[in-house]
């Protein structure tokens, strides 16, 4: 399995982004597929993930301002960010179980104040 993550960038505060990733190789829509970050000094935690029934997890503090999104046929997942947040600011990665944890390469997201 290999994750290939896209988007992120510099935004201000208020500010938009979305990250893509694709997954290629033994995916199957049953595979839980989402994004955790982490930011300087701190752990990887889980922003958000979607089963495959379309079922999605949120952490708290990104409710009502991300959303995930998935493409079955594509084995693409999507995290839509909207009036993103200094605090938003980490490494955020793609992440697939598939009988283990699969990890993309990582994408820098920077929200300036």
């Amino acid at each position: 399995v290999q994750l290939q993550a896209s988007g992120g960038g510099l935004v201000q505060a208020g500010g938009s982004l979305r990250l893509s990733c694709a997954a290629s190789g033994s995916i199957s829509s049953s595979n839980l597929m989402g994004w955790y970050r982490q930011a300087p000094g701190k752990e990887r935690v889980l922003v958000a993930r979607i089963s495959s029934i379309r079922s999605a997890t949120y952490t708290d503090s990104v409710k009502g301002r991300f959303t995930i999104s998935r493409d079955y046929a594509k084995n693409t997942v999507s995290l839509q960010m909207n009036s993103l947040r200094p605090e938003d600011t980490a490494v955020y990665y793609c992440h697939v179980y598939r009988f283990k944890d699969y990890w993309g390469q990582g994408t820098q997201v920077t929200v300036s104040s």
